[in-house]
């Protein structure tokens, strides 16, 4: 089983998602960001959409779904809190359930903590992560809605993962969260991959994917226990999302 993910910028930073199962050639997007690059993303890779992957209802993340319903009618697949900009999901998921694209399964896992019912998709046969705004490259998403303990724990359970998962984030702000990550985290491997995004982004190059490995090695709110010794795994990243949400850098 292998699958083909065609990724593209839109909006001012996000990313789009085609993602399609090689086997049967069925077709799908994470998140609808933007509903016209996608519907333009779709035309140009020739591929039909099947179905709709939503991790959390935010409007740039589930905003174009009737859109690309009325065009292409996929069918929506999400947390239940997708109903709060519009449609409720055609299928309903939560933590455990496996979602099927072709021959392919994605299992969502409970990614809660950016919003209360957030989730991701993982791809166990070819280790790949779809994870919204929970993960980013050097980053994590803000607590709009969750606790710290809620948004370690979904840490926790992607850094689970293996270490070669390819992990998809939504947004590109490396070169933000690197610049953080370096007022926190003197770590050597830190700061040539810091010195690497910086690079990359001078060229116009994209910082995403990343892989659950490199996170975890250079990520500061992975790594916040071992910044901040000494107190609760969970209350050592509030301290350092903390210190990123009043960051001016």
């Amino acid at each position: 089983m292998t699958i083909t993910v065609h990724q593209f910028p839109c909006l001012s930073d996000n990313y789009g998602f085609l993602v399609r199962d090689d086997a049967t050639g069925l077709a799908a997007c994470v998140d609808t960001p933007d509903a016209a690059a996608i519907l333009r993303e779709l035309d140009k890779v020739g591929w039909k959409l099947d179905l709709i992957l939503n991790t959390h209802w935010h409007p740039d993340h589930a905003g174009g779904n009737a859109d690309i319903v009325a065009a292409t009618g996929a069918t929506v697949v999400g947390p239940k809190e997708v109903e709060r900009i519009g449609k409720a999901p055609d299928r309903e998921v939560a933590h455990g359930d496996v979602v099927k694209l072709g021959e392919t399964a994605f299992q969502v896992l409970d990614s809660g903590g950016h919003t209360l019912g957030h989730i991701a998709y993982f791809d166990s046969a070819d280790h790949v992560a779809f994870v919204g705004d929970t993960l980013f490259a050097l980053g994590c998403g803000r607590l709009f809605e969750g606790t710290p303990q809620q948004m370690w724990a979904s840490l926790q359970r992607l850094a689970n993962l293996p270490d070669d998962t390819t992990v998809y984030c939504a947004h590109e702000y490396t070169a933000s969260n690197a610049r953080f990550a370096l007022s926190v985290d003197d770590d050597p491997a830190l700061k040539a991959r810091a010195a690497e995004i910086f690079a990359a982004r001078e060229r116009g190059e994209w910082t995403v994917p990343t892989t659950i490995g490199l996170e975890k090695a250079t990520n500061p709110f992975l790594r916040a226990p071992l910044l901040r010794p000494g107190v609760p795994e969970h209350e050592a990243f509030a301290a350092v999302r903390a210190a990123k949400d009043s960051f001016k850098g």
